[in-house]
């Protein structure tokens, strides 16, 4: 756990703000630990994030945020203050393959990952030997071709009655509805078993080896109504070669796709992300 805050923004670019940003956290007595920012020369964007030490923080943060609205007002920015002593609530889904779940809760339960899990939801029940053994509910939701819709319905009402900050699709094999994706626009990860924009779709490994590819990788990115096409927040890749069956090819693909998952879920916990058209500042 993070005894700090987390102030992150993006606005149009322009001279003066970063000194009235650090002018006005060092004028409240913010203790910064960490600081980074990117100009977008490209789009005229400017994105900073500011880690400020929580003990030098105002006891009055309602106080605080609505001074710094006003030069939020004034460089037209979009902006957020968070208190990374709270843990985010997360929602985690998964279909049969148990790799990325099973890594996300041995983060969780190490303490890397400072996480209130609300549930495990998935459309089979292979998966609910890992919620038993951690002690979470394992909400199991079959998903057919006839009952799809209500299924997603019925998925839709327990995300809202469990309210997550974050939903990991930890291999979760099925298509997010376009209302899903919408109503929780980035704050859905994704691992893609392929290296997007290469070999989208639902079999990668069988597509990379009918080309004869020497590189595969995982993909995660925030789901969008676009399949696989959402902005992405981390990739990684690992050698193949001729030698290497499809079947050889998901057994490597297991072991980038937990690392690839895991670190996008991380830079979204600790608000090293920010969101910008259809791409990703990540500050790493």
């Amino acid at each position: 756990m993070s005894e700090t805050f987390v102030l992150t923004l993006k606005c149009p670019d322009r001279i003066g703000i970063v000194s009235a940003v650090s002018s006005f956290l060092a004028e409240h007595g913010c203790w910064i630990t960490e600081a980074h920012h990117h100009s977008d020369a490209g789009d005229g964007v400017f994105f900073m994030r500011q880690e400020i030490r929580a003990d030098s923080m105002p006891e009055n943060v309602a106080g605080f945020e609505a001074e710094f609205s006003t030069i939020a007002q004034r460089f037209g920015m979009e902006w957020k203050l968070t208190d990374r002593r709270r843990p985010k609530r997360v929602c985690l889904l998964v279909s049969k393959f148990d790799h990325c779940l099973a890594d996300i809760l041995y983060r969780w339960r190490n303490g890397e990952f400072h996480i209130e899990i609300s549930s495990i939801i998935s459309n089979h029940p292979d998966c609910e030997e890992h919620a038993r053994a951690a002690d979470l509910e394992y909400i199991h939701l079959p998903m057919t071709k006839e009952n799809k819709q209500e299924a997603f319905a019925e998925l839709g009402k327990l995300l809202e009655s469990q309210d997550p900050e974050l939903i990991v699709l930890a291999r979760f094999m099925q298509i997010m509805p376009p209302d899903l994706c919408a109503k929780y626009s980035n704050q859905i990860i994704n691992i893609h078993h392929g290296f997007l924009p290469s070999f989208s779709g639902a079999k990668p490994y069988h597509a990379a080896n009918d080309h004869g590819v020497k590189l595969i990788g995982a993909t995660s990115h925030y789901v969008t109504e676009e399949l696989d096409a959402g902005p992405i927040i981390e990739q990684d890749v690992i050698r193949v070669d001729h030698a290497h069956t499809v079947k050889d090819m998901v057994a490597l693909g297991r072991d980038v796709e937990r690392l690839v998952l895991s670190r996008g879920v991380k830079y979204h916990l600790e608000d090293r992300l920010i969101v910008h058209n259809n791409k990703t500042v990540v500050f790493n």
